[in-house]
């Protein structure tokens, strides 16, 4: 199995761009009034992902709510695994007039670095109740193997 470096800098980016983005949101409204409808914001967001590992394969969870499976894609180049989309907005309703809009859209993307090779040609992709799962399957020489030590 091959070692990948762990970066806190990396792996931070996402939740201190979410962060900062509520800290504005806060000054905002402290700045305007809290009275003032809030606009609808079409944002970058990127779905929360768990990364597990068998003897046989890797297995990425991606949470990815509200969004269809046709306008999400799944690609493995150079040992990187990219998945995007992107999350719509829903058509405006003519009868309906919104007090609050939290929910985030627009396209994401996320990218990770394979910790060993993998059958790409056996890679398996399903999409579940708002749940992307990923199984990748490992490559003989990346599958971890026992050898009995002989007292000799």
């Amino acid at each position: 199995m091959t070692l990948v470096r762990w970066s806190p800098l990396r792996d931070l980016a996402t939740e201190i761009f979410d962060l900062q983005r509520e800290i504005n949101k806060m000054f905002d409204r402290f700045f305007r009034g809290f009275e003032e409808e809030e606009e609808v914001r079409i944002s970058t967001w990127s779905p929360r992902v768990d990364i597990s590992e068998t003897d046989d394969e890797y297995i990425v969870r991606a949470e990815i709510p509200g969004v269809s499976k046709d306008d999400v894609k799944v690609t493995i180049r150079d040992n990187v695994l990219t998945i995007s989309g992107e999350k719509k907005q829903e058509k405006e309703t003519k009868n309906e007039n919104f007090h609050r809009i939290e929910r985030v859209y627009g396209s994401f993307t996320r990218s990770f670095t394979l910790p060993g090779a993998v059958k790409v040609d056996k890679v398996e992709a399903k999409f579940k109740d708002g749940v992307l799962t990923i199984k990748l399957p490992k490559v003989e020489e990346a599958k971890t193997k026992e050898i009995e030590v002989k007292v000799g």
